[in-house]
């Protein structure tokens, strides 16, 4: 019997044959894996979304976005004027996370220096997107996380690590998304400080805020609650993006509230947008409504139609399905 192995050129051939069949399979696989990626990050939405409903329903308005940006959650101060810490920290309850929300329950104002440590640094999956490639806890680089000579973070107290989230609450259709600060003080802000005026600001969440169902005129199916937001890639962990650079928990700013002023955005390297919704995502973004419906939608979204989707009683609205 004539045993004869295989030539050079039919070994040449095979590999030929196997290299590009691997190249038709990997952009396959890779499609599977975003697609499963993108349907948790669906799921993630729907949760924080549905939390946020919750608690309007419990408690007669979508949650506030507090007071600054250099202030945190505190638990003993409930969820409407009161609370200078944001609208993620409020809806912990209704995430499952009651004790995460309650740390620091009942103690003195010096304890809660300390506890507010502990309440930014936990990792919380529900408010991260597993397509944008980046850790639970970035760095942290601020002196101020919790506030001004409040509820602060001293040098001996301050964490070199903490939360942010991916998804950003709609504050409107204004052009911008943070005041200030806040005010210097707790019995500042609940005495008779006079607070930034926002007026025009036309969302579901910012300073101060208590927007009811009621007051959705646009329709809940027309009008956004609130979706991924634009991240500078450079930035996903380093804490130096003026956009990414505070925690999940803070008052009124940037960092979780977003508005539709400008088109969303697909995160791009070496690029920091402040204001806009966008995510690492191919080509779209995620997104709730106020009625819980969750959408992914083209960067490529209409300009004008981005701006109606995020006022809720202007009177305009779209029966698009973007």
């Amino acid at each position: 019997m004539d045993a004869r192995g295989f030539t050079l050129v039919e070994l040449l051939v095979v590999i030929a044959i196997i290299s590009t069949l691997m190249g038709l399979l990997l952009p396959a696989v890779q499609s599977a894996r975003e697609a499963g990626r993108r349907a948790s990050c669906g799921n993630n939405i729907k949760q924080v979304a549905l939390a946020a409903l919750i608690h309007e329903n419990t408690h007669r308005h979508f949650p506030s976005g507090g007071w600054g940006w250099a202030w945190v959650g505190d638990p003993d101060r409930g969820s409407g004027e009161r609370q200078p810490g944001g609208w993620a920290f409020v809806v912990l309850p209704y995430l499952e996370l009651q004790t995460l929300h309650d740390i620091g329950v009942g103690e003195s104002f010096e304890q809660k220096k300390l506890s507010r440590v502990t309440l930014t640094s936990q990792p919380v999956g529900m408010f991260k997107c597993p397509t944008r490639p980046r850790p639970a806890l970035g760095t942290y680089l601020g002196t101020n996380i919790g506030g001004n000579d409040k509820i602060n973070m001293t040098e001996t107290s301050t964490p070199t690590v903490a939360m942010r989230g991916d998804y950003a609450m709609n504050a409107g259709s204004q052009a911008r998304n943070q005041v200030f600060r806040g005010p210097a003080t707790l019995e500042e802000g609940d005495g008779a400080y006079v607070w930034p005026d926002v007026s025009d600001h036309t969302g579901l969440s910012y300073q101060r805020s208590a927007i009811r169902a009621a007051q959705i005129t646009d329709g809940m199916s027309k009008t956004l609650l609130l979706g991924e937001k634009y991240v500078n890639p450079t930035d996903y962990s380093t804490g130096l993006d003026g956009a990414e650079n505070s925690n999940l928990y803070t008052g009124y700013e940037n960092d979780n509230h977003r508005v539709t002023f400008d088109p969303p955005q697909a995160d791009r390297p070496g690029l920091s947008l402040m204001t806009v919704f966008g995510s690492s995502h191919p080509s779209v973004f995620g997104m709730a409504m106020c009625d819980g419906s969750i959408r992914f939608a083209s960067f490529f979204v209409d300009p004008t139609l981005w701006q109606v989707l995020g006022g809720k009683s202007d009177g305009q609205y779209t029966s698009s399905d973007f």
